[in-house]
């Protein structure tokens, strides 16, 4: 049954807006609703508050406790700020705040700005669209306590959110995150929240920090040579609507790249996205103006970032004429490759680099490292737990490089989060390395592939919505965890990895030993033949991730398509035993 009168718990929420301190407005839209009996919606709307997940506050905007709105970032801000009042008791705190191209953002961060101002701090705005990298950048350079992001990043245009970020740039992690949703909860009226803003204590920053984060960026560069080999690379770029629009072309060129080219018509900032469905790299559809104009330019790399510039999508030159998508795991494990045969090389290897990568991405960077002797940590899912070991590390020992199969990396150690302009800068030093030695980013993957084995990965999201949707999502995790398959595509489960208990059980022995993880609910089967299937709901979005990792060797170059072919079907074998 649907369009069912809200019940009695979320029509005490409903009332509770329409009789308090909210602008008219918003009532008069909330009495829309009920008179038009969109009881659904509504339910959908005032069921639940907004919570800290993988990603911070996240959601649809609109009015509602469970919605993006004024007044759900208002008390957000206002618990942050409680919290950051009993963490640094006595000190004047210092906060940064950005935004990025989506609807309604720059009304948010000044909301942000004004409640942090209320409450007697220090806060930098910057004074147009940035992406995250900078906001985390801008934190660690003006040594402030906390920043806030307003971005949804890849989701569709509905959405918005605040990403809350600590001292050392990252995002928050337990046990700040739980406490401020503790503080949170307690700004358990719009009254408690000071949004009367104290423009004195509001500094605008801008170009300024943009030359200082271009300038560290360039100094990630490890090979400066074949740029200057390679300057004419012919790169095409597009921000997707979003805020690379300047950063990533001035620090190519600032780099010596002079073959820059922007699809201008992803170059205008429009948080409807009137381009593309979806604004994510990951998505091909996303991609079809940047390889229009690829196709038609000769180019030989092509980039695109999502609409706060911490991920990059990337198509390639092969060898048929036309371009490749390379996916998340592809592009890290090059990069992987390529930074560290050059650190190797250049005779900077101390015996204390590592990488870090997240439980669901591609084996292969782990085997990578393994060959020169660099340790390859393994985090959970999230860049906020890359930034936190960055931060644990900082001081013992050198980092590299971070990256995640959902197309996000990090370069060099300026931030605590996933980089995309930074690694747009890297991506495109390392085709015009591979170019000067007559090879594309295709062949430098074949290459990989012989010396370390095929893997191919794949990701099936599952969307499930509203209040409904969840139930339906913690019903199948719990369903995994009290009847686990015992095979999955017709390869038998040797280890089922609980991130939740932090164990790890023997199906032949039965004996469990603990993982060194922080609990997280994640599953993970791991097949006899070494292939890896995760289940895990996703922390920002609707939806339930399942992700499949196989493998086989590759003996030779021409066996590629045939061995590409059979690992396809095995990962379509296992995704229709998943959908039963």
């Amino acid at each position: 049954m649907t369009n069912v009168h809200p019940d009695a718990a979320v029509a005490a929420r409903i009332n509770k807006w329409l009789e308090g301190n909210y602008d008219a407005g918003t009532k008069a839209a909330i009495r829309r609703m009920l008179d038009e009996k969109r009881f659904d919606e509504l339910t959908d709307a005032f069921y639940r508050d907004l919570e800290f997940g993988t990603g911070g506050l996240r959601g649809i905007m609109g009015h509602g406790t469970n919605r993006v709105n004024r007044y759900t970032i208002g008390m957000a801000t206002q618990g942050l700020s409680n919290y950051l009042k009993k963490v640094y008791p006595g000190e004047q705190i210092r906060v940064v705040i950005a935004h990025d191209n989506r609807n309604n953002g720059v009304e948010l961060a000044r909301v942000t700005a004004g409640v942090f101002s209320a409450n007697g701090f220090r806060v930098f705005f910057f004074d147009a669209l940035r992406p995250t990298p900078e906001l985390s950048f801008a934190i660690r350079e003006l040594n402030c306590h906390s920043g806030v992001m307003l971005t949804a990043s890849h989701n569709p245009r509905e959405y918005n959110g605040y990403k809350a970020y600590w001292r050392d740039g990252g995002q928050v992690i337990a046990p700040h995150d739980k406490n401020i949703i503790a503080e949170v909860s307690k700004v358990d009226s719009i009254d408690k929240v000071k949004f009367e803003a104290v423009d004195e204590n509001i500094s605008m920053i801008g170009s300024e920090m943009d030359r200082l984060y271009i300038a560290r960026l360039l100094k990630t560069t490890v090979r400066p040579d074949v740029i200057r080999e390679q300057n004419d690379l012919n790169i095409v770029f597009s921000p997707i609507h979003g805020a690379a629009v300047k950063l990533v072309p001035d620090t190519l060129r600032a780099a010596g790249f002079t073959n820059v080219n922007l699809v201008e018509e992803q170059c205008i900032t429009d948080g409807n996205f009137p381009t593309v469905v979806y604004p994510n790299p990951e998505e091909e559809e996303a991609m079809t103006l940047a390889l229009r104009m690829a196709e038609t330019t000769g180019a030989d790399l092509v980039m695109a970032t999502d609409p706060d510039a911490d991920r990059v999508g990337v198509a390639v030159k092969n060898g048929s004429g036309g371009y490749t998508l390379l996916n998340g795991n592809q592009t890290g494990s090059l990069l992987i490759h390529y930074l560290l045969e050059a650190w190797r090389d250049g005779g900077r290897m101390y015996g204390n680099e590592y990488v870090v990568k997240t439980i669901v991405t591609t084996g292969l960077i782990d085997k990578i490292a393994a060959s020169m002797d660099v340790t390859c940590y393994n985090v959970l899912t999230g860049f906020k737990y890359i930034g936190a070991l960055m931060t644990e590390l900082e001081g013992k020992e050198h980092f590299i490089a971070g990256g995640e199969e959902s197309y996000g990396y990090l370069i060099g150690d300026h931030v605590r989060d996933k980089d995309a302009v930074v690694a747009c800068l890297a991506i495109a030093e390392m085709t015009a390395c591979y170019k000067s030695q007559g090879k594309t980013l295709i062949d430098a993957l074949t290459g990989i592939y012989l010396e370390y084995g095929l893997y191919r990965e794949k990701l099936i999201s599952l969307t499930k919505k509203g209040k409904a949707g969840a139930a339906e999502i913690r019903a199948l995790m719990e369903s995994f965890r009290k009847n686990p398959p015992a095979e999955l595509g017709g390869e038998k489960i040797a280890l089922v990895r609980d991130y939740i208990s932090s164990t790890e059980r023997n199906i032949a022995t039965g004996i469990e030993t603990k993982l060194d993880f922080p609990s997280s609910n994640v599953l993970q089967f791991i097949t006899e033949t070494g292939s890896v299937i995760s289940a895990r709901p996703s922390g920002t979005e609707p939806k339930i991730k399942f992700y499949i990792s196989v493998k086989c060797d590759l003996p030779e170059p021409d066996l590629l398509p045939q061995k590409n072919d059979e690992l396809e079907n095995r990962i379509d074998t296992i995704t229709r035993h998943l959908a039963t």
